[in-house]
């Protein structure tokens, strides 16, 4: 009896319970995603990179990170909220050099933001279901950006930041990459050029940049 109360007491604990109500509006998009997997040709030296739509919105991913190669499974605003639905899906079918996650939508500056803590819990848990496929497989998370648009927030976001920064400090095939420092200027504000006119999403130059710092990483943390 006690044995089965504990294992209540963990379903209804899991953040997949908790945020069942994100699922279904990506849902299309991620069957869309998986679709897609179909057209393209296996490669176990790509980088998989899943998240929101800064990764979805890479058009120049290629050239930015050359020589890695890449697979996209970006979509709309993910949160970690519904990536934790979602991961095994978007990963499991790949057989890749390493994963890549990047996802900036869980602290906004709304009413309903999630605290910097919640944000590292689903991190944790997002990391546990790739790992159920690829256990061995380098994990990357690259940090949220300092963006114009949501610099009164930035507080938190970094907060959020350096939680899972430190959780993934000295663990094994788990890096952070960390970004902020290019995208915040001496003055201590954003570099609106590296940006769109809305203030969030990187531009050309914003990417190439992006990609350069995602590319050291790589280049210091991936065995040939």
């Amino acid at each position: 009896m006690k044995r089965i109360l504990i294992l209540l007491l963990i379903v209804s604990c899991s953040p997949t319970k908790k945020f069942q109500e994100t699922k279904e509006k990506w849902e299309k998009s991620v069957e869309d995603l998986n679709k897609s997997n179909l057209e393209i040709a296996q490669n176990e030296d790509a980088i998989l990179f899943i998240g929101s739509s800064s990764i979805r919105l890479w058009n120049t991913i290629e050239q930015d990170i050359e020589p890695y190669s890449s697979i996209r499974r970006g979509y709309g605003g993910a949160k970690y909220t519904d990536l934790i639905h979602f991961t095994e899906r978007l990963v499991e079918p790949h057989n890749v050099r390493a994963v890549g996650i990047f996802v900036a939508n869980d602290i906004t500056g709304g009413e309903k933001d999630l605290k910097p803590k919640e944000v590292l819990n689903l991190v944790k848990y997002v990391i546990k279901s790739i790992q159920k496929t690829h256990k061995n497989k380098p994990i990357f998370i690259i940090e949220t950006t300092p963006t114009p648009k949501r610099w009164r927030v930035w507080d938190k976001i970094s907060q959020a930041n350096d939680l899972i920064s430190n959780f993934c400090s000295n663990k094994e095939n788990l890096f952070f990459i960390s970004t902020r420092k290019y995208f915040i200027s001496s003055l201590g504000n954003p570099i609106y050029d590296y940006f769109r006119k809305d203030k969030l999403h990187l531009n050309k130059a914003g990417y190439s940049l992006w990609g350069k710092i995602i590319k050291e990483s790589f280049n210091k943390n991936l065995i040939n």
